[in-house]
């Protein structure tokens, strides 16, 4: 069992490793499709589609400048959050 859970460990760590490889790649992509500022690229496999969209979204710093503490608490939603770290498992060696 521990092997299978320490090879899980390293493959996510690959895994991770080469999303964030890939998301640097894709993020170098995506600007250069902005960049041509066209609406619509045509591939062999595939159309990218350039959409601009509105957002709106809360200062949350303003707010809390607003709002009592009170008031403020009584809008707080706390949510638990799972989170997996990676980090290198550097084995220490004494001589």
């Amino acid at each position: 069992m521990t092997s299978n859970l320490s090879s899980l460990a390293d493959r996510y760590a690959l895994l991770k490793a080469d999303i964030e490889e890939l998301t640097k790649e894709l993020d170098k992509v995506r600007a250069e499709i902005k960049a041509f500022g066209v609406d619509r690229i045509i591939g062999e496999r595939a159309i990218v589609e350039v959409a601009l969209s509105e957002r709106s979204s809360i200062d949350t710093k303003a707010v809390k400048e607003i709002l009592s503490a009170d008031q403020l608490a009584s809008v707080t939603r706390i949510t638990l959050v799972e989170t997996l770290r990676v980090k290198p498992n550097v084995k220490i060696t004494t001589i």
